[in-house]
């Protein structure tokens, strides 16, 4: 049987998104992940709002996650429009628990008008994928991988992300595998 990801909103984020998430989790782990949307959504808390930064610290929401919310599925990828970080780190794209239950990933970054250029739909939602697939790899837990080709490498910039595909390498599916197995 599959692990079942619930897909969360957390302020705004288009329907679009989580179809090409849903769709995008199904076809990187073969059958092994399938992804819902619950249609329950969240507000980002306040509380991981940083007023230095302008941005919203990732592990306050994932530990506000993780204490209040009562999942539907067997993981939880919350997906945000806020821009967030984590200390020590100018920004993150999303952060999950590895292993673990809760991960969250944001649209912010991932969109082409956030560096100046003009919008493009199938490149943003191919970097939505890409940063879910990563994130839900950690919850099962893959760690990050050296293949730079591989979704679970880490991305340190925009152009990372673009230059990975949006799948596990052969050897983090067969880690994957192993994991499930137990």
């Amino acid at each position: 049987m599959p692990v079942r990801v619930e897909l969360l909103k957390m302020g705004r984020v288009p329907d679009e998104v989580l179809e090409a998430i849903e769709r995008g989790l199904a076809e990187a782990y073969e059958g092994l992940v399938s992804a819902f949307t619950s249609g329950r959504e969240l507000e980002v808390p306040q509380e991981a709002y940083d007023r230095l930064r302008y941005q919203f610290n990732s592990s306050i929401i994932l530990d506000y996650l993780r204490a209040n919310y009562r999942p539907a599925g067997d993981k939880v990828l919350a997906i945000t429009h806020v821009d967030l970080f984590v200390p020590r780190l100018n920004f993150v794209f999303g952060q999950a628990e590895c292993p673990g239950r809760f991960a969250i990933i944001s649209t912010c970054r991932l969109r082409p008008e956030f560096y100046g250029q003009p919008p493009h739909q199938a490149l943003f939602l191919e970097r939505c994928v890409k940063e879910a697939v990563h994130e839900i790899g950690h919850t099962l837990g893959l760690r990050h991988c050296p293949d730079r080709r591989c979704v679970m490498c880490f991305s340190n910039s925009i152009w990372d992300t673009d230059r990975k595909g949006a799948r596990p390498c052969e050897k983090c599916m067969e880690e994957l595998r192993r994991l499930l197995a137990r």
